[in-house]
């Protein structure tokens, strides 16, 4: 386990990458099927819940690499990345982990509580869900781009996070439609960065920084 989570192997990265892949591929199959104007059903709904579950913690792991990567001006940047990206984690999680254990359990099931679980606004783990995605996982990302030495990781990452903090303007302006744009940052271009940072960062810490 402690193999994948060195800094020498950035392994956590390109897991986290081919994860990312994993859930865009889901994520199409699943609006394809979908009926027209209805949510995504299972078994992709289920399959994207599980995804998440273990794309989070490693999240925090390429965090943690870039941070023990990162040159001495930048190790404060990158331990709030680690922070954030923590906290991020923790939400996303308890949110997903609740939708799979409990919103199919009585008395979960009952329309008195379709407004605590359903993905549509407003409901109480939409709104977590989207603190964490659109509000934690960008700054941790605008705080982990200065440690990486890569140029493009570097672009890749601010990317990311610029995206997934339009996103928070959804709930502000009531369209959610505006979520997509968030979506692209984090299940798209932050997955490609993870893959840069897993196949291009040298094997071994590099003198002043990753």
């Amino acid at each position: 386990m402690t193999r994948w989570l060195s800094p020498r192997r950035n392994g956590s990265s390109a897991a986290l990458a081919g994860l990312g892949a994993a859930y865009v591929v889901v994520l199409v199959i699943g609006l394809v099927t979908a009926p027209s104007g209805a949510p995504i059903t299972d078994p992709w709904f289920t399959l994207m819940e599980g995804l998440i579950l273990l794309i989070a913690p490693l999240m925090v792991a390429m965090m943690a690499a870039i941070h023990a990567r990162a040159a001495s001006e930048a190790r404060i940047g990158a331990l709030l990345a680690v922070a954030f990206m923590t906290v991020a984690a923790a939400l996303t999680a308890t949110v997903h982990f609740s939708i799979l254990t409990l919103s199919r359990t009585p008395p979960f099931t009952d329309a008195a509580w379709s407004g605590v679980f359903a993905f549509e606004w407003p409901s109480l783990v939409y709104a977590v869900d989207i603190l964490a995605w659109d509000g934690f996982f960008p700054l941790a990302l605008f705080c982990a781009a200065p440690a990486v030495r890569s140029k493009r990781i570097r672009r890749l990452l601010l990317l990311a996070a610029a995206l997934a903090l339009i996103g928070l303007l959804g709930p502000v302006l009531r369209r959610m439609d505006i979520r997509n744009i968030g979506i692209l940052g984090y299940a798209v271009v932050f997955p490609l960065a993870a893959a840069l940072y897993a196949f291009r960062t040298p094997r071994t810490p590099a003198p002043g920084g990753g």
